[in-house]
């Protein structure tokens, strides 16, 4: 016999595949497509549930009716003059703005130490309709803030640092 043939026989008989070789290949490749299809399940079955969206003042107004009942994570500033804290009752009231709209913001608890006017905020919850239009209750706030340290200058008292954060 030739070479070529050999070669030939050589190959046909490597792929030959048994029976049980099948089975394990089509038990593997089910296997695979169950897990696949319950991860792509869990990752994505109740992912429009869970979305939280980021707008800014204007973007709530321009929604509309569609903003109202919807998760909301609203950024923006505090608006100066606006900060209204009862301490007895926990209540906090406040504006927002994004530079040309303006919101008003319901919040119950205690706000972060470095809540103040004129920071940035991103205050979670939702639309609700109230006297006079909208307003923005929350059920979480965060301040924004820089994550930079900057050591005072050399010959700065002590005292001249507690005034940056006086009213805090």
């Amino acid at each position: 016999m030739s070479d070529t043939t050999e070669n030939t026989q050589a190959v046909e008989e490597m792929e030959e595949v048994t029976p049980e070789q099948k089975q394990r290949r089509l038990l593997l490749i089910g296997a695979l497509l169950i897990m696949f299809g319950a991860l792509g399940f869990v990752s994505l079955g109740n992912l429009g549930e869970n979305l939280v969206y980021y707008w800014d003042c204007s973007q709530v107004l321009e929604a509309g009716d569609d903003a109202y009942g919807a998760t909301i994570r609203l950024g923006g500033v505090v608006k100066e003059g606006s900060l209204d804290w009862d301490a007895n009752s926990n209540e906090l009231n406040f504006q927002v703005t994004d530079g040309t709209s303006v919101l008003d913001v319901h919040a119950t608890g205690a706000p972060p130490q470095m809540f103040r006017e004129g920071i940035g905020v991103v205050v979670e919850g939702t639309m609700v309709k109230a006297t006079g239009g909208g307003r923005f209750e929350s059920e979480r706030l965060m301040v924004k803030h820089s994550n930079e340290y900057k050591a005072p200058e050399e010959g700065t008292e002590a005292k001249d640092l507690y005034k940056t954060v006086e009213g805090l």
